[in-house]
């Protein structure tokens, strides 16, 4: 199932975007267009019953760096990242929304960061969404901070870059992509937040409403705090040598 081994692993995860496929393409390609390292623009559709699938195989005709994923049906957007991160081998990992509102240009700035952090955080300064969907950001960022004591500013911008490396203690549940941030940060990742442009969306519609955006995303936040207390972090242990060797320290 993997792709072609590749530096940079970018994953969209999509459903119902056929307007949006072949302009991203297009984007993400004139974005990275002074990028040395080698890179991968994977579509994940979820089960789009629209023509987003022939959108993504038209865009890979066009581009060899596009791939795509089908799911025979609809999960959501959760279960459409870990595909696309489950498919993927590129130790540095991108992920962004199929809607055009996260602006490929700012990829760059994103990726150069990457060096120095394990996780970078984009954060849509300027948001250009509707009342509700503002309002409903800022009580879910008040709740996060108030249940589980971390402070992210917008943990529903699916605008990341990070390494590989820190999804080792990942597991999939349906609502991985809005704590994704939290998850890492618990694990003890280097994380940093970058001001990011946002745009209007012009084609295709929202697929969240109040509910499936504030009301899950609140019921969700608990069972957060539930694992966040019952994890079990790194822990350092000696391992018994071998009579010619000395004692060796491991952390798991």
């Amino acid at each position: 199932m993997c792709l072609v081994s590749c530096d940079i692993s970018i994953v969209v995860p999509v459903y119902n975007e056929e307007a949006n496929i072949l302009p991203l393409a297009d984007e993400v390609d004139q974005a990275l267009r002074h990028e040395t390292r080698s890179y991968e623009l994977v579509f994940v559709d979820d089960a789009s019953t629209d023509q987003t699938w022939a959108k993504i195989q038209q865009a890979r005709r066009q581009n060899p760096r596009v791939h795509g994923f089908r799911h025979a049906r609809n999960c959501g957007q959760s279960a459409a990242l870990w595909t696309g991160l489950q498919a993927t081998t590129g130790p540095i990992i991108a992920t962004l929304d199929g809607d055009l509102q996260n602006d490929p240009a700012d990829l760059p700035k994103l990726l150069a960061e990457v060096e120095k952090y394990d996780f970078i955080c984009g954060v849509r300064t300027k948001r250009q969404d509707n009342f509700i969907r503002r309002a409903s950001s800022c009580v879910a960022r008040k709740a996060r901070k108030l249940v589980l004591g971390v402070d992210f500013c917008d943990t529903g911008c699916a605008f990341r870059v990070f390494k590989r490396s820190v999804l080792k203690e990942l597991f999939p549940f349906n609502g991985l992509h809005r704590f994704l941030p939290v998850l890492v940060h618990g694990e003890g990742a280097t994380t940093r937040e970058i001001p990011i442009n946002h745009r209007p969306r012009i084609a295709g519609v929202s697929k969240y409403g109040l509910w499936n955006r504030l009301g899950r995303g609140i019921f969700d936040l608990f069972a957060m705090a539930w694992y966040q207390k019952r994890r079990v972090g790194n822990v350092p242990f000696d391992e018994l040598p071998n009579d010619d060797q000395p004692p060796a320290r491991h952390v798991r």
